[in-house]
């Protein structure tokens, strides 16, 4: 039989450009002889839909919008993932044939943690359905159900299933492809079954889909692979039969009848018979990205969505002559072209001539618009206006901050001026520690480094020059020491530990949840102490600062979320 796998980009609460992305694919599917084609979880309304599951016309507008759907399936089969309201609500998979929604399955596991908060909008389904496509069975699962050991995988290949079907919003982290991989490979193996699975990609606010869609025959191989961070679809042929050899000889599976003889078979929805292939499909199978490219692709893919999916066409964002605000740049120059990026100096009297060079450079090498606008005068009518209420005290951190807050400033009125979105330039380790300014290097409308480290953001950049064959980052601006340049002679090592040995302990810290105990008896004691003290007190900005992408298992906001009055210290 021949299978097409949907990996779309869908656009939440786009109901009509989503039901017009699935029909194009559809059409193709079919003019590529496919007999079966699978769509993304919650493809017809995009994933996560959240609160707007809780509106009743909401959901009335996405049943419409699947039965136009269902309406052009003919010549083949789709399965379709959409909200199911049915005297409660059901996160589903809908059996599209012959012009009609001809069954629904409802999914059985509702993720209720990290990004995940299905528990409050769906109820779990129970009921199994088998689908027939000549002599083979097709089970339909959905997302999380597969990432279950047993039901309802296990049951479905008990009660038949020649191939295990899982459509998905499977969110992204660094190096979920391969643990995702490895999984449905096991997945397949332990029910001798063929698995294939379709994602979800593209933005979504803070998460981002990958694709990665795969074909894994029933000895686990990996037979088809999609693309990582961009729309296709995956036209695989497959020969579900090898399966019955292999189960014949399992004894395994007899055993695991045994104990499931007083489960009914699942209901049998017959989809007619595959067409006859004059051709094969031609093989598809995309490599597997190295860890630095799989981050660039992904940063982009995500600014490009974020900035599009709302309306902006240009971004603005400040540039020093530091590194953060360098990536970020080049990051943007590539996603969207130079021509939608301007970049903002904004030098004060503390702003050094070589990172002042280094600005003007970085602009110059992405070929992006460059201003320069010095903020001494604004900075100076601040410090007027505060004369008296300063009176007699020494000068710190508050009126460093209003260097910050001037360029904050500055860029929030370009962007209100211009209609540019505003991204905001730090890392996830300022971010951790608080070493930000709010209002100030805070501002923005997106923070694309948000969950990037200050030492990746180094083997970013290196990366970014490798492959482009040139400087797009000045080899002076990533040797430099980083400074904030708000004071004379300033340094973040000032400020903070080598950002060597603070990644290894805000990684320990953040991601994994490892004590303080576990922490200095690995790291040096002082780091750890400096360290988990300023992440514990820097809660409250952290709920303040701008939205920006998902790229590890635990990033701040819909991840990791830790109450700002908290009195532990452990």
């Amino acid at each position: 039989m021949r299978i097409a796998l949907a990996q779309m980009n869908s656009v939440v609460g786009d109901l009509d450009g989503n039901r017009e992305r699935i029909l194009g694919r559809l059409h193709a599917a079919r003019g590529a002889g496919a007999d079966l084609v699978l769509f993304p979880e919650l493809a017809v309304t995009g994933y996560p839909p959240e609160d707007l599951l809780l509106r009743p016309g909401f959901l009335h507008a996405a049943r419409r919008s699947l039965e136009l759907i269902a309406a052009e399936t003919k010549e083949i089969a789709a399965l379709v993932g959409t909200p199911h309201l049915d005297r409660d609500l059901f996160n589903a998979c809908a059996v599209c044939a012959d012009g009609r929604v001809k069954a629904v399955y409802r999914k059985r596991f509702l993720p209720n943690y990290g990004v995940f908060d299905e528990d409050r909008y769906f109820q779990p389904g129970r009921d199994l359905v088998l689908l027939r496509l000549g002599d083979t069975l097709v089970g339909p699962t959905i997302c999380e159900d597969i990432w279950q050991p047993g039901p309802p995988a296990t049951d479905l290949a008990l009660a038949g299933a020649h191939v295990v079907a899982n459509i998905s919003a499977s969110p992204f982290h660094l190096g979920k492809g391969r643990e995702r991989e490895e999984m449905l490979a096991q997945r397949a193996r332990d029910n001798v079954a063929w698995v294939v699975f379709v994602n979800a990609v593209g933005g979504q606010d803070e998460l981002l889909f990958d694709g990665h869609s795969l074909v894994v025959d029933e000895e686990g191989e990996v037979v088809a692979r999609g693309p990582a961070f961009e729309e296709t679809l995956l036209v695989v042929d497959i020969d579900p039969a090898t399966a019955t050899g292999r189960r014949l000889s399992d004894a395994r599976r007899r055993s695991q009848a045994r104990e499931r003889v007083d489960l009914p078979d699942p209901p049998v929805v017959d989809l007619g018979k595959p067409r006859p292939q004059k051709t094969a499909a031609p093989p598809a199978l995309a490599p597997i990205l190295p860890a630095l490219e799989e981050m660039r692709l992904a940063l982009e893919l995500a600014l490009r969505d974020y900035l599009e999916k709302n309306g902006f066409r240009e971004v603005v964002l400040g540039i020093s002559g530091g590194i953060d605000s360098a990536l970020t740049a080049a990051l943007a120059a590539e996603a969207l072209g130079p021509d939608r990026v301007t970049a903002v100096s904004m030098p004060s009297r503390f702003t050094s001539k070589e990172t002042r060079a280094d600005a003007r450079s970085v602009a110059e090498n992405l070929g992006v618009r460059f201003l320069e606008l010095p903020i001494n005068g604004i900075v100076n009518a601040v410090g007027k206006t505060l004369a008296e209420p300063f009176a007699g005290t020494e000068p710190g951190l508050a009126e460093e901050n209003i260097q910050a807050r001037a360029r904050g400033l500055v860029l929030m009125a370009l962007s209100n001026k211009f209609g540019s979105l505003l991204l905001a330039t730090g890392n996830k380790s300022e971010l951790s520690v608080g070493y930000a300014t709010l209002y100030g290097d805070m501002a923005g409308g997106f923070a694309l480094l948000k969950d990037v480290y200050k030492t990746d953001v180094f083997r970013l950049a290196r990366h970014l020059n490798e492959r482009a064959g040139r400087e797009l980052i000045p080899q002076t601006t990533i040797d430099r020491p980083p400074s904030a340049e708000l004071r004379a002679n300033q340094r973040d090592e000032d400020s903070l530990p080598p950002y060597e040995e603070l990644d290894r302990v805000l990684e320990a810290y953040v991601e994994q949840d490892r004590s303080r105990e576990e922490l200095e008896a690995e790291y040096d004691a002082e780091t750890v102490h400096r360290a988990l003290a300023l992440i514990d007190r820097a809660e409250y900005k952290r709920r303040q600062a701008p939205p920006g992408v998902k790229l590890r298992p635990k990033a701040f906001g819909r991840d990791r979320r830790t109450p700002i009055t908290n009195r532990w210290r452990g």
